[in-house]
């Protein structure tokens, strides 16, 4: 290996990430600490989206589709660098992929049981269990909430703090729904759909969407 060739493996020239997991919902691109060559292709593929950062801050969001790394198509990064004219030389950014598919079949359940008011009986406890989809929305606000500093973030931890959501404000779908407890088994689809407003309301902190459906009350 010459000199040049040794230079140039210090610097990445092609960025992208091939999924080849199912539970992966935020990947960093692993730069071995080296530097983007300007000019650097990044290949963001289906139900992804790809964030630059700069130091801890946003920068540029991609799209699906190959796109040059570039001042030209980086104007959010640029400002953060303080590039006040076209670069020639390698640069270091961090740059997070996020898996922006639907998950589905996520489980979540009541481990104590709730409290609800009912019209006939009054105060009831209830435990209620069921399933849910989510899919990320705002790939810069869900790396804020669920990644911080870790490289390699899994469904499974972000269900679980999903899921701390659903129960916590299940109360209070409940009361908005307006169903009595002897009507509840009959109407899992109507509660579903008049619970998902309260839902989504949390939701949209994480930068996602949701969708659901209750098993059992």
């Amino acid at each position: 290996m010459g000199i040049f060739d040794f230079i140039k493996n210090e610097f990445i020239e092609v960025i992208d990430w091939v999924d080849d997991s199912s539970d992966t919902v935020i990947y960093k691109f692993h730069d071995k600490g080296n530097k983007i060559m300007n000019g650097a292709q990044l290949t963001v593929r289906e139900s992804q989206a790809a964030v630059l950062m700069n130091e801890g801050e946003f920068g540029d969001v991609y799209q699906p589709g190959r796109h040059e790394l570039s001042t030209s198509n980086m104007p959010v990064t640029t400002t953060l660098k303080s590039w006040k004219y076209l670069f020639d030389s390698p640069f270091k950014v961090d740059v997070y992929f996020v898996n922006t598919r639907q998950f589905t079949n996520l489980k979540w359940g009541t481990s104590n049981p709730v409290i609800v008011r009912d019209p006939e009986f009054k105060q009831v406890r209830l435990r209620s269990f069921g399933s849910y989809t989510m899919r990320v929305t705002d790939p810069k606000k869900f790396i804020k909430e669920f990644a911080g500093t870790h490289p390699w973030v899994r469904i499974d931890a972000v269900s679980e703090q999903l899921r701390n959501v659903i129960v916590s404000k299940l109360a209070e779908g409940l009361a908005e729904a307006g169903v009595s407890v002897l009507d509840l088994a009959a109407n899992f689809t109507e509660i579903g759909d008049k619970l998902k407003p309260v839902f989504q309301q949390e939701f949209d902190t994480w930068g996602s969407n949701w969708g659901s459906s209750i098993s059992k009350t």
